[in-house]
């Protein structure tokens, strides 16, 4: 088993880079977020994992160790290959994941393409015991925002803060929230959202 390769980036693709260890190039797979990181020509090590395949060999190659570890969680779980796994690390960052499975955020996880509901309750229900505490600060909080509230910033905060001074949870305010999409004032948010948490 490769665990890592450390070389020299020398192309970059959507979803996958060479890297040079020494005069010989590994084609590896990579997540959005380790491209991100990565440029043409830079020094750096990429945590691997090493599909076997009757037809191929395929090496996937992540920039952090954390991102790594999720992967190999991801792929333990039935029915979720390295491909699927990466999907959803390309949607998700690690942190996300973590904190959709232990908060069973659902919908979150159906964002990656190919994960559907069953999917993901299988994932959640897999892996909640095996990835430690809740991701519950506020940063992790703020990441996992709904990605069609961003246009209006200002009426999603002032909502959040209203349903926390109800006394709801972040993981019940998100929960609500990510239903929310379709509302443009504070009013219709809390009145949506105090009818949908009251179910």
């Amino acid at each position: 088993m490769i665990g890592y390769l450390h070389g020299i980036i020398t192309e970059l693709f959507t979803d996958s880079c060479f890297i040079d260890v020494k005069g010989v190039g590994y084609h590896t797979l990579i997540s959005s977020p380790t491209r991100s990181r990565l440029k043409k020509g830079q020094e750096t090590t990429l945590y691997t994992y090493l599909n076997v395949r009757e037809d191929a060999l395929q090496l996937y190659g992540f920039s952090s160790q954390t991102e790594h570890d999720i992967f190999l969680h991801l792929i333990s779980v039935s029915g979720i290959g390295p491909k699927a796994a990466l999907s959803i690390l390309s949607v998700l960052s690690a942190d996300k994941i973590v904190w959709a499975v232990q908060n069973k955020q659902i919908s979150l996880l159906t964002t990656a393409p190919g994960i559907g509901k069953k999917t993901a309750e299988r994932i959640i229900l897999e892996l909640k015991d095996k990835l430690g505490d809740a991701v519950t600060d506020e940063a992790a909080f703020e990441e996992a925002v709904p990605e069609e509230n961003s246009s209006q910033p200002d009426i999603w905060a002032d909502a959040k803060q209203a349903l926390a001074s109800f006394g709801y949870t972040p993981q019940e305010i998100f929960s609500t929230l990510k239903k929310a999409g379709r509302f443009n004032s504070v009013e219709e948010i809390i009145k949506f959202a105090l009818k949908d948490l009251s179910k």
